[in-house]
């Protein structure tokens, strides 16, 4: 009697946890009712040292071959956890995902579907993320402002339908990339804690000429910044990450000023001498973005030396 070989799922589902189980319950249960019957799955939970009751509640959930869980003795934090969580992984794609998110049916079709589009050239897709408690845009995107400091877009195109939003970065709440990718740049680095690693991942991938980007019409709910000692590091990790990027914020941040200068505003008038007005405004502002005039240039470069300087500062106050 020949057995066949077990085939790996297509996608490894990975949520780091820590406290909060009352979101981590609600979270796996829209996760089970909207995943779609046709793309197979394991679910790896890491328990990164809980003190909410959340390894007693996952000892006590039935086993199944699809869901398997790892306990953390000690805090590691979320890079590390999720580290963890995709080394034991064995699918083709690794989605991951906050405990603090929910779910509503077709959200994962289109990620996955924009993800696979890219083909061999894949980086990292995210997707849009509303507020759980006001439906706000929170997330769709990441991109770098005049103090080369990471900040979420909550824009969106009036058509988005299949489209892919190329950014500087996606939040580590929820994204899929390539098992083999991850590998390739091993994983999250683990000397951020609970911040940057997300957006640190994304200027890698980037660093290699792959994409990062938006699938902007797949949409999920997210509670934001609830496990218990989310922002205690915000700082550490913003100047890790100014001191390892620093050439390429500045460079992002230049290519946000550009943007944001042929941001006409303008939405079809119905005064042709207006629409003419528009018109003239663009073609203004595309050659202001051509000539990227040294004003602006030097003007993020002092914005930049100036965070510098401060972090020096703490630097030498901690010391």
């Amino acid at each position: 009697m020949i057995v066949p070989a077990p085939t790996s799922p297509a996608v490894s589902i990975i949520v780091a946890l820590h406290n909060c189980l009352h979101l981590t319950q609600a979270m796996l249960r829209s996760l089970d009712a909207t995943w779609p019957a046709d793309v197979t799955r394991e679910l790896i939970l890491v328990d990164d040292a809980s003190s909410d009751g959340t390894r007693a509640w996952l000892a006590a959930l039935p086993p199944t071959p699809q869901r398997r869980f790892i306990h953390v003795a000690q805090n590691v934090g979320y890079a590390a956890a999720n580290n963890l969580g995709a080394r034991d992984a064995t699918g083709q794609r690794l989605l991951f995902l906050n405990n603090d998110l929910e779910f509503s049916p077709g959200w994962v079709e289109p990620l996955l579907r924009a993800h696979a589009r890219l083909g061999d050239t894949a980086g990292v897709t995210g997707n849009v993320q509303r507020r759980w408690d006001s439906d706000a845009v929170d997330h769709a995107g990441i991109r770098f402002g005049p103090k080369g400091k990471p900040e979420h877009r909550s824009d969106l195109p009036f058509r988005r339908a299949g489209r892919f939003r190329s950014t500087d970065a996606v939040t580590g709440a929820c994204f899929v990339i390539d098992r083999e990718l991850w590998a390739r740049l091993g994983g999250f680095d683990e000397r951020y804690r609970n911040g940057c690693e997300d957006v640190d991942l994304c200027l890698r991938v980037r660093e290699l000429g792959l994409p990062v980007g938006v699938a902007l019409d797949s949409c999920i709910r997210h509670h934001v910044s609830r496990s218990p000692g989310r922002r205690d590091h915000d700082e550490e990790n913003t100047r890790r990450l100014f001191a390892r990027w620093e050439g390429t914020l500045a460079s992002l941040a230049l290519k946000r000023w550009s943007a944001d200068e042929l941001d006409v505003g303008w939405t079809s008038p119905r005064d042709p001498r207006a629409a003419a007005s528009a018109l003239a405004l663009l073609f203004y502002r595309v050659g202001l973005r051509r000539t990227a005039p040294r004003a602006a240039r030097d003007g993020i470069r002092r914005a930049l030396a100036a965070e510098q300087e401060r972090w020096a500062r703490i630097a030498r106050t901690e010391n």
